[in-house]
């Protein structure tokens, strides 16, 4: 998953305001010599503030503001520079986005499906606090990149309005039978000690006559993520599926839950990678693969580690060759010092930074420390690790190992398949509801 002009109330009101003015200096001797008639007709747009329209959706405006805040988002959102060809791309997606969320803010209005003010704040709240911000902060953070938080509110209202629809308009009519649930234990339980993936995707739908554009602007978003960019981000504000709002996370899944044409493309991809966009019926797929593991099988990476972290910071200017000599003091330290008693007076001796945490689950670190750590005793310490600022030594002072693990419960799978039938009974109603709107571009 996230508008008319900028600040439009307060645009509106300094219009009237400058026009008062006029209105009253014409009653002034100071416009003597000016070619000011009795009745000002104005030329163009008298409230530069609100840009002009650039769609009209069942009758509702979506502006060049509009577009501007929510590309702000993505923009913001991403760790690399979007060169000016490939903001125009993601600008004509961002407006694709936005006519589809009107369209789906409308449907929930006129079936009375509410989404009270009061739900947006509170979502609005809870992103924030994502971010370790109150809303005003955040809203104030919001303006200081170019987006607002009506852009944002506006995105939060889209998701919730198109949840309650489908909770009215399809969750009721989607059946799953006991049998197909149980089913699928039995052939989970047959599969155990087999591979199952953390599956991420982003969904472009098409047409015959638009697959060549889908694909292009599916490709793009590849090179972008590939670039550096969030892929979280992209999908929150590109993918058609219903997965858009929690980033794309498909969660666990195993190959025969896969549509064919990505079975055997997860089961080749290396955990981190990105595909290429794969054709699907309806659109393009791109897919992520974030980890793997085996089936009802113990993971040593679901293990909890109890670590002391134990950091030096170097000052600014310091050499790789200074960095290096205080990294081999800290490996010395941290390699003698007899296990995590004595860390708090080793990193006082040397003057580091301690850190402890007993709740770090090993698939959580990055890859490069996750055997390492495996690899070690209690009390033992990994090799200096960071940079010339900041040299990090991980000691380990506990494991608990994970259990043996247990499979989804009847009511986890009961969900998974029900979501998976919802997902594509709301993908035929969006589009059902981009058949029959008035779209009027400008």
């Amino acid at each position: 998953m996230m508008k008319l002009g900028r600040f439009p109330r307060a645009a509106a009101i300094l219009a009237v305001s400058l026009l008062s003015v006029v209105a009253a200096a014409q009653n002034q001797p100071g416009i003597a010599g000016l070619d000011i008639p009795d009745n000002v007709q104005f030329v163009g747009n008298v409230q530069p503030g609100v840009r002009k329209a650039t769609a009209i959706v069942n009758g509702e405006v979506i502006t060049e503001s509009d577009i501007d805040h929510r590309l702000a988002l993505i923009v913001a959102s991403n760790r690399i520079e979007l060169p000016p060809e490939e903001l125009q791309r993601v600008r004509a997606q961002v407006l694709r986005n936005l006519i589809d969320e009107t369209l789906q803010i409308q449907a929930a209005r006129q079936q009375e499906v509410a989404v009270e003010e009061r739900d947006v704040d509170q979502y609005f709240a809870r992103f924030a606090g994502g971010f370790n911000q109150t809303p005003q902060n955040f809203a104030a953070y919001l303006r200081s990149i170019g987006s607002s938080e009506r852009s944002l509110k506006r995105q939060i209202r889209g998701e919730l309005s198109w949840q309650r629809v489908q909770r009215r308009n399809i969750e009721p009519f989607v059946t799953v039978g006991d049998d197909e649930v149980q089913s699928v234990i039995d052939r989970l339980n047959a599969s155990r000690g087999t591979a199952e993936y953390r599956v991420a995707e982003i969904f472009i739908s098409s047409t015959p006559e638009t697959a060549a554009e889908a694909r292009a602007n599916a490709q793009r978003i590849v090179q972008q993520i590939r670039a550096g960019a969030s892929f979280q981000a992209y999908a929150r504000q590109f993918s058609e599926a219903s997965t858009a709002a929690v980033g794309g996370d498909l969660g666990w899944v195993r190959v025969e839950q896969l549509p064919p044409e990505l079975a055997g493309l997860v089961q080749e991809m290396p955990v981190g990678a990105i595909s290429d966009p794969v054709p699907l019926p309806g659109g393009f797929s791109i897919v992520a693969l974030a980890d793997s593991r085996q089936i009802l099988v113990a993971d040593p990476r679901d293990a909890m580690l109890s670590l002391m972290q134990i950091s030096v910071t170097n000052p600014a200017g310091t050499s790789e060759a200074q960095a290096q000599a205080r990294a081999n003091q800290l490996a010395t330290a941290t390699q003698s010092m007899g296990g995590c008693g004595a860390a708090t007076q080793t990193a006082t001796s040397i003057g580091a930074e301690l850190i402890s945490n007993d709740q770090v689950r090993v698939r959580e670190l990055p890859p490069q420390l996750q055997q390492m750590l495996l690899d070690l005793n209690i009390g033992q310490a990994t090799p200096p690790f960071g940079s010339t600022e900041r040299i990090n030594v991980l000691v380990l002072c506990g494991r608990d190992d994970p259990e043996a693990a247990g499979g989804p419960s009847f009511d986890q799978v009961y969900a998974q398949i029900n979501e998976e039938r919802v997902n594509r009974r709301a993908q035929r109603y969006l589009r059902d509801l981009r058949r029959d709107a008035v779209v009027d571009y400008r």
